[in-house]
């Protein structure tokens, strides 16, 4: 196999550190990274989120002191510098080489000026340039310069992952009888059940309009009986269709801890969390509410949570809004049914700021607000926890998240994997596909996609027509 040589564009350590052993293939492949990249990681370094601890990481991770074999096979142009570190993160010990150029030929540039200048070394050196930037990939192209992105954990088709299984079974047979069926047999656990009833007249075989709804669950089919869920739990908001119905039956599940539940806007995701989170506090399964969700907009190239102005919850709440959006949803709701509540809510309702009736209701429920910067080092114990907009973090943040769950917590992952806003994530890869693919496979996680949309006409109109 030809040894390949990769010039790394600074969006691939900031996409994961575990890229640069991926890449390396032990020992296959040789890795350079230019000075240009090590200025826009540190300038990154001190970023309260996900980007600044990739960009720490890095710099942890290099040992300049090892003294290492120089690459003779590669003829140095005049007025460059290289020096090979060690990246060590156990248990790897990669080469790296860096490329310092004293005078770069692109100049002048109003934008794109470093894409420019990583090209340049690429193209000099007959590299192949890997960027998840995917800008700087097609003008590199352009100009004949081989360029790649990073596909690891590409999912093709996330439209096509469903969770649904469907099923015939007579209405004189047992619901158990389906635990003999071959093809239920090899779903895994938290697999979605429709089953149609059927009868049968002397001649013939017909569905008589009957369905039962349920999961797979240690081998066996679970029923859920749908309206006698929600009249014993009584959520303040009440699921309008089947999709919701079947997220919030799973979400109270006694034996349900991990769920990704993806869907667009109006599906009604994060209502659902909303209530099912609060039903579990109620009922003291746990002792409070956790909302997190990755700080990124689409107007920002990276998610700079700092530079927004006011303290940390006032930072916070710019991207809080389908929290508010929910509370003060149910808050109305619940003002409709009666005075007293009224007067328990009593308050402006705002969707934007933490006004009466909305700080009231996340006292009384233990809702908290935090930020995922802070998610390091701790350990959450008892919580039910909501990560909004997953499909914004990469697997390493979702990682991050997943080992943070402590001994009787839930966490629920929700997201559009159609709409990203991050720039270095697609819709073919991100937190929100990589969770449904995992949930596809494994027992541990129950998933599901929210197909149905509750729109206003004009925004099923925008929604439908451009």
């Amino acid at each position: 196999m030809t040894k390949k040589s990769y010039l790394l564009d600074t969006s691939i350590i900031l996409d994961d550190i575990q890229n640069i052993p991926h890449l390396y293939q032990n020992a296959r492949n040789q890795l350079f990274i230019n000075d240009v990249v090590l200025e826009e990681l540190d300038k990154k370094k001190d970023l309260p989120n996900e980007t600044g601890y990739f960009a720490r990481e890095f710099f942890r991770c290099i040992n300049s002191d090892k003294t290492l074999k120089s690459h003779h096979k590669i003829r140095t142009i005049e007025g460059d510098f290289f020096k090979e570190v060690m990246f060590s993160k156990s248990p790897y010990e990669i080469p790296i080489t860096l490329i310092y150029r004293q005078k770069y030929k692109t100049a002048g540039l109003d934008h794109g000026l470093n894409d420019a200048k990583i090209a340049e070394i690429a193209n000099d050196y007959g590299f192949i340039l890997l960027s998840n930037d995917i800008s700087l990939k097609i003008r590199s192209l352009a100009k004949g310069i081989p360029a790649q992105s990073l596909y690891r954990d590409r999912v093709e088709n996330p439209n096509d992952i469903d969770f649904w299984h469907y099923f015939n079974l007579h209405k004189d047979s047992p619901l158990e009888k389906l635990s003999l069926d071959e093809r239920f047999c090899k779903l895994k656990n938290w697999s979605l059940i429709a089953i149609s009833e059927q009868d049968n007249t002397e001649s013939s075989l017909y569905f008589t309009g009957k369905k039962h709804f349920g999961i797979k669950l240690d081998g066996k089919f679970e029923e859920f009986r749908l309206d006698e869920i929600l009249e014993e739990s009584d959520p303040y908001i009440k699921p309008i269709n089947l999709e919701q119905k079947m997220l919030y039956a799973m979400l109270i599940h006694p034996k349900n801890r991990v769920t990704i539940a993806t869907g667009s806007t109006g599906s009604g995701k994060t209502l659902m969390a909303l209530q099912a989170g609060v039903h579990l506090v109620k009922k003291g399964v746990v002792d409070g509410i956790i909302y997190m969700r990755n700080t990124v907009t689409a107007t920002d190239k990276e998610s700079e949570l700092g530079f927004r102005k006011g303290d940390e919850a006032q930072k916070l709440s710019y991207f809080m809004y389908p929290l508010y959006s929910a509370i003060n949803f149910t808050i109305d709701k619940l003002q409709e049914q009666s005075l007293a509540k009224k007067i328990e809510y009593r308050g402006e309702v705002n969707t934007i700021e933490k006004k009466d009736a909305t700080e009231y209701f996340l006292q009384k429920h233990h809702i908290e607000i935090v930020d995922i910067a802070h998610a390091r080092g701790i350990t959450i114990g008892k919580k039910f926890v909501i990560f909004d907009e997953v499909q914004n973090a990469s697997n390493a943040t979702v990682k991050l998240i997943g080992t943070r769950i402590g001994e009787e917590s839930r966490v629920l992952f929700l997201g559009d994997w159609a709409q990203i806003d991050h720039p270095y994530l697609t819709k073919f890869r991100n937190g929100a596909v990589s969770l449904l693919q995992k949930a596809l496979q494994d027992d541990i996680l129950a998933g599901i996609q929210l197909r149905q949309t509750i729109r206003s006409d004009i925004a099923a109109y925008f929604g439908e027509q451009f």
